[in-house]
């Protein structure tokens, strides 16, 4: 019986990344919401709801419906009266409650916000683990652009 050596050929040394255009961020972007609204589906939540209640989480002061409106819209670029409804649907959730002129997360909504940052939090680190420092800079630096001059885009079309 004979045997021949197997011999692997080394693998290509890499070219240079191609440049990212808006579609590959774009379909970054959908390709991670995607990951979060998988789990926020498992608890009976939505992408806008889980922003609108994180929005009232995190405020280092109570807010108004009008604030949490504001908030809301500034990250999803949707329309007031959609983001009303969604505050609306938290209430009746007992995700939010009517404290006076403000709106305050309730314990459950805190506990909500809790688990799916606990659930998401190893896949986000398996999604943006090993990625080199630098790289996570410059792409940082590079969506804060394309931010700001879609929202400056944004803000023309809707004058």
């Amino acid at each position: 019986m004979s045997t021949t050596a197997s011999t692997t050929a080394p693998a290509p040394a890499p070219g240079p990344a191609p440049a990212a255009t808006a579609r590959e961020l774009g379909l970054a972007h959908y390709a991670a919401r995607g990951v979060l609204e998988n789990v926020l589906a498992r608890h009976g939540a939505t992408f806008p709801q889980q922003i609108a209640l994180r929005a009232a989480v995190t405020a280092e002061t109570p807010q108004t419906p009008d604030d949490l409106v504001a908030q809301v819209q500034g990250s999803l670029k949707a329309d007031p009266a959609g983001i009303r409804a969604v505050l609306d649907e938290l209430r009746a959730k007992a995700l939010l409650v009517d404290d006076g002129e403000h709106l305050r997360p309730t314990d459950a909504g805190r506990a909500l916000l809790a688990a799916v940052t606990a659930e998401t939090a190893p896949i986000s680190a398996r999604i943006w683990g090993g990625i080199p420092a630098e790289d996570l800079a410059a792409a940082g630096r590079v969506l804060a652009l394309v931010t700001e001059r879609a929202d400056a885009e944004l803000a023309a079309l809707t004058a």
